[in-house]
């Protein structure tokens, strides 16, 4: 049995589509079992215990003619797997081409109405209802491919290598952690910077066994910066410093994030804390 799933981003809908993954491998433990993931977040998946391998998509290399020899480079090492299942949750043309590309015996997706990705699918499996969680439209697909559906499983395993390294560096055990993610992608999506200054300055003041790290990427630095501005000395400003894994176990770690609504808050509703967006 060999499997493809498609869900190439953004992170926080990888995030929401990994128990299709847990639930794949538990019902077939034997299955070559690949996810096809776009470049920039390959660090999200490699290593986990529950694949074979991954597909990298290219997203911005490949849209220059110059490479196209990769992006059929790739498409040839799908199908040369000879996949029995295709499996598509992004549900959008570019995926539903892939997804047809990669010849499988049998090709599943969402039915998506907004790019015409179903008319690449054998089956196309609607959304149960209008207010349907996107994770559970995600367990609708596995429903139709008779793959039992439970909660049996651990969404995000730890990175035992980067758990290690976190602990290793900030003696993370000295103090409890309030995690704090400052940035979006979208302006409009973003708590105010001062907002969250002051409320490092409340909850230092009312709890003096807490510590604050404030997780990003670099494009959150200047963030990072007035928020740590505002307790130097209990702030841990780890904005463009960490790596995708070492951000989960930060997360982790601490009893609670503080974010804006963007990927890390989807890791946290998957490892079980409490999240104020």
């Amino acid at each position: 049995m060999k499997i493809l799933v498609l869900k190439p981003s953004s992170l926080g809908d990888v995030v929401q589509a990994l128990p299709v993954l847990r639930l794949l491998r538990q019902n077939f433990p034997q299955a070559g079992i690949y996810w096809w993931i776009d470049s920039a977040l390959r660090a999200l998946l490699e290593g986990d215990p529950d694949l074979t391998g991954l597909f990298l998509f290219e997203r911005r290399r490949w849209s220059s003619p110059f490479h196209w020899d990769e992006l059929l480079a790739s498409v040839r090492q799908m199908r040369a797997l000879k996949f029995d299942w295709v499996i598509d949750l992004q549900g959008l043309a570019r995926s539903g081409l892939f997804a047809w590309l990669a010849n499988g015996d049998f090709t599943v997706g969402l039915d998506d109405a907004r790019e015409g990705a179903r008319g690449f699918y054998d089956v196309a499996v609607p959304r149960p209802g209008y207010h349907t969680h996107a994770v559970e439209w995600y367990l609708e697909v596995l429903r139709q491919l008779r793959v039992p559906v439970h909660w049996n499983f651990t969404w995000l395993p730890v990175c035992k290598t980067a758990a290690a390294a976190v602990k290793s560096q900030w003696r993370t055990d000295a103090a409890r952690w309030i995690a704090l993610q400052p940035g979006a992608r979208w302006t409009n999506k973003r708590w105010p910077v001062e907002y969250f200054a002051e409320l490092v300055k409340g909850l230092a003041e009312d709890h003096p066994d807490v510590r604050f790290v404030i997780l990003g990427g670099h494009e959150d630095g200047p963030l990072g910066g007035r928020i740590a501005q505002a307790e130097p000395e209990r702030c841990l400003d780890m904005t463009g410093r960490t790596s995708l894994p070492a951000m989960i176990e930060w997360i982790r770690l601490s009893e609670i994030l503080v974010t804006n609504d963007t990927g890390p808050m989807h890791v946290a509703a998957a490892l079980g804390k409490p999240v104020v967006a």
